[in-house]
């Protein structure tokens, strides 16, 4: 995907420069006038640049009396829409009453209104030689079930701004997120005001991104869940997580590639790094189902750098075109930065360094000085899981002289991992029963025992006793059920929050190019 993009590794902004001009709105959908006028305040108290006023929700709608209430009071401009159940709204009256209304809407000097475009035509006709005095007219397109074509989205474009509208909007369903791209191509070449989004969790990207590529506006809700459409984010998110005011067009995009990946506390780390020190990147979410084509469509040197996690690390490292020894010794990736020479793919893997050194650092806290040797050194070390964080524990354990123990659902793969690295392989469900020595350490590297399933547990309580020190990469929820159990069978704790911070601070470095803000990040992680 080829798009405007600046070739230098990242500029420094200013803190608080508003470097787009594309819009937050707050859809207001309130069932009574009197909580849409306090959904108005609170959208103006957040942030937001306007609102959407979806009409469509109300209970009772008085079509002058509370039209000519909502525009006189308006502290912020506004979108009246009045969305059919035909595309996707909640009104199903008569069709005529609800296009009066909006017309209503124009001759009370609304702002915007929003018209469909399978009506706008008919709109058009019933308005010819009427002054729209301020009003402008966005019409607009919903697809529910694709996103179609370049070539049938540019015709799309065309299609709308044939009806005569002010406002270009059409918003398509993401069933992977490479059909953002041709959002953003259709976007970033628009000679006229769009609003080009594309709904669902893959589709994201489109809603903090079109801040980079010029869309007209992006919407942010007031609180989680209360969106008029899928995939909505938060305003508070769009202005506190993404930094949206501070993403132009030569900023660059980082994110974090994985399949869950809305848990990652990733954006929230990099992103709040990136401004305190004004460095011109915004770091996503990227919900990724195949990575060979992500990367394949998000070629440019826009789109800089990738963190990975469950479960694409062992595909990065294919997809890279370099690859640093250590994570090719490890067979994961966990970190890509793109060369803004040649546009390279380099593949590193930051999980090993990570985990290990938080892993020593906790033995040393029980038992060992500083000074000493790696604590591993000589200690059987029992890791779950042989995905690539499984791979980068027992790669680092092997180097600082441990034995390991690889245990895994699947037998064949612990033991393909263990011939790897000369270890020993148990299958999962034996590991209940697996205790050739007391003080052994745990590792798990799997995802068991995450949010939501917060219930589950790898390894049963009774054999927790046999072991000295118990890590859990999984860090949502900070405190396991295995970490739980763990320390009330008397281990040493290390939660996967220590290993998150150790390879996001080698992560930010290869990024940045600058020194990781170490205290700044544990001081964000403890905020939130």
């Amino acid at each position: 995907m080829e798009l405007a993009s600046s070739s230098t590794r990242g500029q420094m902004v200013s803190e608080g420069t508003r470097k787009n001009g594309t819009l937050i709105c707050v859809p207001i959908m309130g069932e009574s006038i009197d909580r849409m006028k306090i959904d108005i305040h609170k959208a103006k108290a957040s942030g937001a640049d306007l609102v959407e006023i979806r009409l469509d929700s109300l209970k009772n709608f008085s079509h002058f009396e509370d039209l000519n209430s909502l525009i006189k009071e308006r502290p912020l401009p506004a979108i009246f829409t009045y969305r059919p159940n035909w595309e996707g709204g909640k009104y199903d009256g008569d069709e005529n009453k609800r296009l009066d209304a909006l017309r209503l809407a124009i001759e009370l000097g609304a702002d915007y209104i929003d018209v469909e475009l399978k009506v706008a035509h008919q709109f058009y006709d019933s308005i010819r030689g009427k002054e729209l005095k301020k009003t402008k007219v966005i019409v607009s397109s919903h697809n529910y079930q694709c996103t179609p074509s370049a070539e049938d989205l540019a015709n799309l474009v065309a299609e709308i701004q044939a009806t005569g509208a002010d406002i270009v909007k059409f918003a398509t369903t993401a069933l992977d997120i490479t059909d953002v791209a041709r959002i953003f191509q259709i976007t970033a070449h628009s000679q006229v005001p769009i609003i080009a989004l594309a709904m669902g969790d893959k589709g994201l990207i489109s809603r903090v991104l079109c801040a980079k590529f010029g869309g007209y506006l992006t919407f942010g809700t007031l609180e989680a869940g209360l969106v008029s459409a899928p995939g909505q984010p938060t305003i508070k998110d769009l202005l506190h997580l993404y930094n949206f005011r501070q993403v132009g067009p030569d900023t660059k995009v980082l994110g974090i590639i994985g399949k869950p990946v809305s848990h990652s506390k990733s954006p929230k780390l990099f992103n709040e790094a990136f401004k305190s020190i004004g460095f011109d990147a915004v770091y996503v979410h990227l919900l990724v189902d195949d990575l060979a084509n992500f990367l394949r469509t998000y070629s440019s040197t826009d789109f800089f750098g990738f963190s990975v996690t469950i479960p694409h690390k062992e595909a990065a490292l294919k997809c890279c075109d370099e690859v640093d020894p250590v994570a090719k010794s490890i067979g994961a990736v966990n970190c890509i930065v793109k060369s803004s020479t040649d546009g390279k793919l380099i593949g590193y893997n930051t999980d090993y360094v990570g985990a290990i050194s938080c892993i020593e650092d906790g033995l040393r806290g029980k038992d060992y000085s500083k000074t000493a040797a790696s604590p591993l050194a000589g200690r059987l070390f029992v890791v779950i899981g042989a995905g690539g964080a499984g791979k980068a524990l027992a790669y680092g354990a092997k180097e600082k002289g441990a034995r390991v123990v690889i245990a895994n659902r699947t037998y064949d793969r612990a033991r393909e991992l263990a011939d790897m690295i000369g270890g020993e392989a148990v299958a999962l469900a034996d590991l209940d029963n697996y205790h050739p020595e007391d003080g052994m350490i745990l590792a798990n590297t799997t995802s068991i025992g995450m949010q939501p399933k917060v219930d589950e547990t790898p390894i049963s309580k009774h054999a927790l006793k046999y072991y000295s020190l118990v890590f859990d990469a999984v860090y949502t929820p900070k405190m396991t059920r295995l970490l739980t159990e763990a320390e009330e069978s008397g281990a040493s704790i290390v939660t996967g929050l220590e290993m998150f911070l150790g390879q996001a601070y080698e992560q930010y470095e290869k990024f940045s190019g600058l020194p990781a803000p170490k205290e700044l990040f544990r001081k964000i992680l403890a905020d939130h």
